[in-house]
C-alpha cells in the first residue's frame, strides 16, 4: 500500500506555514491607508464592474433570478468569481514561488515544499473575506442564507487539494522552464471565460457542454454556487471523485517536487 506523505509534511510545518502566510498577508497591505480593508474593496470593485457590464449593458439575467435583477446576478457571479480568484492567484504565483526565494534555496536549510501551502493559504484568506461579502449580498438579494452553506468546506477541500497539487507542480517546473509563467497567465485568462462564472452551465449549448465539463474548475464553481446560493446539497459523485483524484494528484505532485528540489540550487 502506498503511503501518503504530503499531509504529514504540512502538519509538521503547520506553524511555519501559518507564520509565513501571516507575514505575507500583512506585508501585502502594510503602509496602505485602508490596510486589510483592501481585501474587501478589490473584489467588490471587480464585482461592481462585471455586474454593470453583464447585467446592464448586455442585459444578462440568471435563470429564476431575473425578477431580482442585477443583485441576483451579482450573487451568482460573485460565487463563481471567488472560486476562480482563489485558483488564479495560486496559479499565477506558482511558477515563480521558488525563483522568488533564492536565499531559501542556496543559503539556508529550508523546507521549500511549504511555499505552495503558504500560497494556497494566502489565497484562501482572500477567498474567506470574499465569502463574507457574498453573505451580505445574499441577505440583501434573498433575505436569507441557505443552510446548505455548511457544505462549503466539503465542496472546497478537493478544490484546495487540487490547487495545491498544481501549485507544487508549476513551482518546480518554473525553476527549469521560465516560459511556464507566461503560459500559465494565458491559460488562466482563457479559463476565466471557459468556466461558468458569468453564466450557468445550463446556458451552454448542448453540443459544447461536454467540452465545458472537461474543465474541473467548472464543476467546483457549479457545486459552490449550488450550496451557497441555490440551497442544494453537493453532488456525492463530485465529492467522492474529487477527494480521490485530488489526494492522488497532491501526493504525485508533492513527490515530484521533492525529487526535483535537489536540482534547484544548480539552476537558480
Amino acid at each position: 500500500m502506498v503511503k501518503i506523505r504530503f499531509p504529514a509534511t504540512i502538519w509538521q510545518h503547520r506553524e511555519l506555514i501559518w507564520r509565513l502566510g501571516e507575514r505575507e498577508i500583512q506585508g501585502r497591505y502594510r503602509g496602505s491607508i485602508l490596510g486589510l480593508s483592501w481585501s474587501f474593496v478589490q473584489p467588490l470593485t471587480m464585482l461592481a464592474v462585471y455586474t454593470l457590464v453583464f447585467s446592464q449593458v448586455f442585459k444578462a439575467r440568471w435563470g429564476t433570478g431575473e425578477d431580482l435583477g442585477p443583485l441576483a446576478f451579482a450573487v451568482n457571479l460573485f460565487a463563481g468569481l471567488i472560486v476562480f480568484n482563489l485558483f488564479s492567484e495560486c496559479m499565477n504565483r506558482a511558477p515563480g514561488l521558488v525563483l522568488a526565494n533564492p536565499n531559501y534555496v542556496k543559503k539556508v536549510v529550508f523546507p521549500l515544499e511549504v511555499l505552495a501551502p503558504v500560497a494556497a493559504a494566502t489565497a484562501g484568506f482572500h477567498a474567506l473575506t470574499s465569502l463574507l461579502v457574498l453573505v451580505i449580498f445574499e441577505i440583501a438579494a434573498y433575505g436569507r442564507i441557505p443552510l446548505s452553506f455548511l457544505w462549503l468546506p466539503v465542496v472546497w477541500t478537493p478544490f484546495l487539494l487540487g490547487t495545491l497539487a498544481i501549485t507544487w507542480a508549476l513551482s518546480a517546473l518554473g525553476v527549469f522552464i521560465r516560459d511556464i509563467g507566461q503560459l500559465v497567465g494565458v491559460v488562466v485568462s482563457m479559463l476565466m471565460f471557459l468556466s461558468p462564472i458569468f453564466f450557468p452551465m445550463t446556458a451552454m449549448p448542448a453540443r459544447w457542454l461536454p467540452i465545458l465539463q472537461l474543465n474541473p474548475l467548472a464543476h467546483v464553481i457549479e457545486e459552490t454556487r449550488a450550496v451557497t446560493v441555490l440551497g442544494h446539497a453537493p453532488s456525492m459523485m463530485y465529492i467522492l471523485l474529487g477527494f480521490a483524484v485530488s489526494i492522488a494528484a497532491c501526493e504525485i505532485c508533492y513527490r515530484a517536487f521533492q525529487k526535483a528540489k535537489p536540482a534547484f540550487a544548480d539552476v537558480i
